[in-house]
C-alpha cells in the first residue's frame, strides 16, 4: 500500500507547473505582444501596425525599433494628465475604500461565528451580480431625476436637482462602491488574527482606546491594509467602465484613453505604448508591497 502510495505522490515541480502555465500563457506572451505593437511603426490596413522584422534582401534581416510612440506619449499634455488624474482618483477611491472597510472590518473580527458568517456573505452578495449591471444602477441613483435627487427635492433639502451624475464624484463613488470587499476582506483577515490578549494587557496598564488602536491594533493590521490597498489601487488606475458611465467626458483616465486609443483612433502602437507605461507605473507599489512582506516575513522568523 505504501509503494502505491509513493507512486502516486506527485512530484512538486508538476504542482507548480499549472500556475507558471497560466501565467506565461494569459501574462507573459500578451505582455510581449503588447510590447512588441508598441515599437511598430502606425500602418493603414489589418493589422494596424508594422513589423518589427523585414527582410531586405536573401540573408538579412532588419530589425525596426520606433521609440516615437514613448517619446510622444511622455511630451502629450493629454496622456501625462490623465496618468496624474487615474492615480489621484484611484488613490482617493483607496483612501475610501480604506476610511469605509476599516471600522466594517473590525467590527467583523469581534462578532460572534453566527453573525460573521452571514455579514461576510453579505460583503459578498455584490460580486453574484455583474459589475456592468451595479455600475449601471448608480446611473439611476445619480442623474437629476433619479433616486437620490428626487428624495432630496420632497424633503425640501434642495430647490434643484443635484449636478451628480457625469462628475469626478461619481466615479469616485462607484470605484468605493464597486471595490469596498476588495478592502474588507483582507481587513477582515488581518484583524481577525490579531491576539487581542494584547489589547487586555494594554488596557490593565492604563492605556486608553485610542492609544490601544494606535499603537497595537492598527500595526499588527497594517498587512491586510497594504493587501487591500494594492487590491483596490491597481485595478483602479485602469478602471474604464466606472470613468466611461458615471464620470462622462470630464474624466480623464487612462482606461478611456486606451479605449479612444485603440477603437477610436486606431493607434495600436501608441495605446500599446501607453499600456506598457502604466504596467511600469503599477510595478513600483507592487515592488514596494513586497519588500514590506519579505521583511514582515523575516520579522516574524527571527521573532
Amino acid at each position: 500500500m505504501r509503494m502505491l502510495w509513493d507512486r502516486l505522490k506527485v512530484s512538486p515541480i508538476w504542482v507548480a507547473a499549472p500556475p507558471y502555465l497560466w501565467a506565461i500563457l494569459f501574462f507573459l506572451i500578451p505582455f510581449f505582444i503588447v510590447l512588441k505593437i508598441s515599437f511598430s511603426d502606425l500602418r493603414l490596413g489589418l493589422p494596424p501596425y508594422g513589423p518589427l522584422i523585414e527582410s531586405v534582401e536573401q540573408g538579412v534581416l532588419l530589425i525596426k525599433l520606433n521609440f516615437t510612440n514613448y517619446t510622444f506619449v511622455g511630451t502629450d499634455s493629454l496622456y501625462l494628465l490623465s496618468y496624474l488624474e487615474s492615480f489621484l482618483i484611484a488613490l482617493l477611491g483607496t483612501a475610501g475604500c480604506l476610511l469605509l472597510g476599516y471600522p466594517l472590518a473590525y467590527g467583523l473580527s469581534k462578532t460572534t461565528p453566527r453573525w460573521r458568517t452571514i455579514l461576510l456573505m453579505l460583503i459578498v452578495l455584490p460580486f453574484w451580480t455583474s459589475f456592468l449591471l451595479r455600475v449601471y444602477a448608480w446611473i439611476g441613483i445619480l442623474s437629476p431625476h433619479g433616486v437620490l435627487n428626487n428624495l432630496l427635492l420632497k424633503c425640501g433639502i434642495v430647490s434643484a436637482p443635484l449636478i451628480l451624475l457625469n462628475t469626478t464624484f461619481a466615479t469616485l463613488l462607484g470605484i468605493i462602491y464597486c471595490y469596498l470587499p476588495f478592502m474588507v476582506l483582507p481587513l477582515y483577515t488581518s484583524l481577525e488574527k490579531i491576539d487581542y490578549t494584547l489589547t487586555e494587557a494594554a488596557y490593565d496598564l492604563g492605556a486608553r482606546p485610542f492609544q490601544v488602536f494606535l499603537k497595537i491594533i492598527l500595526p499588527l493590521s497594517f498587512p491586510g491594509i497594504a493587501a487591500g490597498s494594492m487590491l483596490v489601487l491597481i485595478p483602479a488606475m485602469g478602471e474604464f467602465v466606472i470613468p466611461e458611465l458615471l464620470g462622462g467626458s470630464q474624466t480623464l483616465m487612462i482606461g478611456k484613453i486606451l479605449w479612444n486609443e485603440f477603437f477610436t483612433n486606431h493607434d495600436w502602437p501608441v495605446a500599446s505604448a501607453l499600456a506598457i507605461l502604466m504596467l511600469c507605473f503599477l510595478i513600483i507599489p507592487l515592488s514596494i508591497f513586497q519588500h514590506f512582506q519579505e521583511r514582515q516575513a523575516r520579522f516574524w522568523n527571527e521573532n
